[in-house]
């Protein structure tokens, strides 16, 4: 990476800097100090050097934007497929580089088979597909998995680096955006463009009670994680034209301080990010009868049960199952809200539902601006009635 200067006018060759190094990423070279690929961004030579001869070349109002281009979207892989947030994220990228004219490319790092996967974001308009391949790479790890996402982004140099908002993405993109000095926005739930290749970066702020506009306007590269479910899916292209650029991989490269010793897959739900049917319990639950009456209408139909924030906090649900800007956001073919009010926290994170039912008795509330179907009804009187009417059908 070329992100360290060395100011020869001022080095006086003592050879602190390479003795304090802890990555033996400096070296002393025909024309002075070098630096390699073992180089992590830590600052400790810039730290050590009494006569101040290296800096950072990325600092703030000096970067050239010019010269970085193009929208890097990192493929995160699980159980040895492709993370669905990657097609969301190739989606997003394409609509934004439209706007400025840039290419989109994505780098997958993985062991065996991670080239397999690599060919098939080919046909979803993908330019290039950087493959960094080694058995060092099994199972993710933080570490190697950073310096082989940098090594690609050192290369590249692309204007925007996006990152799905996993938990492995959540791990990764804070050690990229550390190593490259430049700044990063987590959980982004819209993106835009400006002509100067500034990203805005839209997220909930203060507990999601306003939407935050953040840009990264004197470094480069602009890094953001983005919610599974908010952005619209790629579509495969016709004729794609893109190619995969395997990547030289050395062991040094994909070492590790993490061993793994086994993987074990563990049976789980689905998240409510996947369900097609979900059933909602709001501030109009307003007791146990009420959540077992909401939580039996999800199981009849084969959905889960979730929550608005209020529920949350009043102890009669779990955050894992909560919808809304400090929660999750969801996108299912059928969403049935039961005594929810629909403030702009909870139905701007439900509101791209193919279907979406709502029942309240108070006929202002906001939820009834985006329903598809409206019930302006108690729910203790609805939601038996619908009962009965599913049972009917099931047993019929």
């Amino acid at each position: 990476m070329n992100f360290i200067h060395f100011d020869v006018n001022k080095c006086i060759l003592c050879r602190e800097c390479i003795e304090k190094c802890p990555f033996n990423a400096l070296c002393m070279g025909k024309n002075g100090i070098e630096v390699n690929d073992a180089c992590r961004m830590c600052s400790v030579c810039v730290k050590v050097c009494s006569a101040e001869a290296i800096s950072f070349e990325q600092k703030a109002g000096v970067v050239d934007k010019s010269e970085w281009n193009g929208i890097l979207v990192y493929i995160e892989q699980d159980h040895g497929d492709i993370h669905p947030v990657a097609f969301e994220l190739i989606g997003e990228a394409h609509r934004l580089a439209a706007i400025v004219g840039f290419d989109v490319y994505a780098v997958i790092v993985g062991a065996d088979g991670t080239e397999n996967n690599a060919e098939k974001l080919i046909a979803y308009g993908v330019k290039k597909v950087f493959v960094y391949e080694h058995k060092g790479f099994y199972g993710f790890k933080a570490d190697c998995y950073t310096d082989a996402v940098s090594d690609c982004i050192a290369m590249l140099k692309p204007s925007v680096v996006l990152i799905g908002a996993t938990s492995v993405g959540r791990s990764l993109s804070p050690r990229l955006s550390t190593r490259f000095h430049t700044g990063l926005t987590a959980d982004c739930t819209k993106l835009l463009m400006s002509e100067n290749t500034d990203l805005i970066q839209i997220r909930p702020a203060f507990g999601g009670n306003i939407m935050a506009q953040i840009l990264v306007e004197d470094s480069r590269p602009q890094f953001a994680t983005v919610r599974y479910k908010v952005m619209e899916r790629a579509e495969k292209i016709e004729n794609p034209v893109g190619e995969v650029v395997r990547c030289n991989v050395t062991d040094y490269l994909a070492q590790s301080r993490i061993k793994v010793c086994g993987i074990k897959s563990i049976h789980r739900k689905k998240m409510i990010e996947e369900e097609e049917i979900l059933v909602v319990a709001g501030r109009g639950v307003k007791d146990e009868k009420g959540l077992n009456l909401v939580k039996g209408l999800a199981e009849n139909l084969g959905g889960q049960l979730c929550f608005t924030r209020p529920m949350i906090e009043s102890g009669l649900g779990d955050t894992a199952h909560q919808i809304g800007l400090s929660g999750r956001t969801v996108k299912p073919k059928l969403i049935i809200t039961c005594g929810v009010s629909g403030a702009i926290q909870f139905s701007s994170c439900m509101n791209g539902s193919e279907c979406i039912i709502a029942i309240n008795n108070d006929p202002n509330s906001q939820i009834f601006n985006i329903a598809h179907y409206c019930i302006v009804d108690n729910l203790y009187e609805i939601v038996p009635r619908l009962l009965e009417r599913i049972q009917t059908q099931k047993e019929a």
